[in-house]
């Protein structure tokens, strides 16, 4: 996540930054239309798909000090996505017929001229699954693969910044293309976008948001995951997930999540940094925002401020697996019923 270096008065430059238990009781949003209903045995099984296990081997790769810190255009960075793009390329995932490979550059000078530096070219990386019934309505899955490289000779993994989030997304995707191979693909397209440059000032993000692949008309929501494997001191010890911005746009949209949340781990949903007059300004500092602005329904799932957040103890031998793959599943199954239901969630706040 990026960090908030400059006066928080100065709010508008901040364009940066164990066996889990389902229930089979399921809340129903109002006028949702819910295709996720009691005993759904096609999201049972794609949600049971995500494992901790999975999440933590992906991770120690993700965040090893082979990637060097995966700093914006380093070849560190670069490893990582070419990790990255295997592993969906295993699973049968493609990327976006439109874009040609699973990957959007962004330009050096883009970065240059919004504070970058001297940044090199870097790239998101985009996987994609379509929609049966509504191809083009388009359901956004983020995260940002990048961290802040290596310091004085020593890696900062940045295995919960974001390096969680990260892996996240490829679980998540695994879950959705295994529902697909079973005959239950999603009706809405799922682009799943592990953005560049978010730690130097939301990059990646802005760049797509400038240069859609798809329309940000057609954008139906975007899930943000920044941070999800550990724990603040605010809330050691507890199942929960700060949840930002779900009702910014789409009231619908925090009605979905916590219906989700409350057929299955029923995590704690802290809303602490939700309002954006928050001191910390969370909601201006994490990918999501980009969207935001552009008019498109966000949600940012987030652990907190902890003790080793931009530090080189930021490890994945620190990261709660079981609770990351809790809150992993959350997005999962707020996802697929936002992918699933009749109707497109209505943008109906400004």
């Amino acid at each position: 996540m990026k960090k908030l270096l400059i006066p928080l008065f100065s709010v508008a430059l901040l364009v940066s930054c164990g066996t889990s238990k389902v229930s089979n009781d399921t809340a129903k949003p109002e006028g949702s239309s819910s295709t996720v209903a009691k005993g759904d045995k096609a999201f049972l099984a794609a949600y049971k798909m995500i494992s901790a296990d999975d999440l933590k081997k992906n991770l120690y790769v993700i965040a090893s000090d082979e990637m060097g810190g995966r700093d914006t255009g380093s070849p560190g960075q670069k490893k990582a996505g070419e990790y990255m793009i295997n592993y969906y390329k295993s699973l049968g995932i493609s990327y976006p017929k439109t874009l040609g490979s699973y990957y959007q550059k962004v330009p050096s000078d883009f970065m240059k001229k919004r504070g970058g530096g001297n940044l090199p070219d870097s790239e998101n990386i985009l996987a994609f699954i379509e929609g049966t019934e509504k191809p083009d309505e388009i359901v956004v899955v983020s995260a940002h693969y990048d961290h802040v490289g290596t310091k004085n000779g020593v890696v900062y993994n940045g295995a919960d910044d974001d390096g969680s989030g990260t892996v996240g997304v490829m679980e998540i995707a695994k879950a959705f293309q295994s529902a697909k191979k079973a005959g239950n693909g999603p009706k809405r397209s799922i682009l799943f976008l592990h953005v560049t440059g978010e730690e130097h000032g939301l990059f990646g993000s802005e760049y797509y948001t400038d240069n859609p692949v798809f329309p940000l008309a057609n954008t139906v929501v975007d899930l943000n995951i920044d941070m999800i494997g550990r724990d603040d001191p605010e809330n050691r010890g507890k199942q929960y997930v700060y949840v930002i911005g779900s009702e910014m746009l789409s009231a619908q949209l925090k009605v979905i999540n916590e219906a989700a949340n409350k057929r299955t781990n029923n995590l704690e949903l802290n809303y602490k940094y939700d309002d954006p007059k928050d001191p910390e300004q969370l909601y201006y500092r994490s990918d999501h925002y980009n969207f935001a602005k552009n008019n498109v329904p966000v949600a940012f799932f987030f652990d907190g401020i902890h003790e080793d957040y931009h530090k080189p103890t930021d490890k994945p031998d620190k990261i709660d697996y079981p609770l990351l793959q809790k809150r992993t599943q959350l997005v999962f199954a707020t996802a697929w019923e936002i992918a699933n239901r009749a109707d497109r969630i209505v943008v109906d706040k400004k």
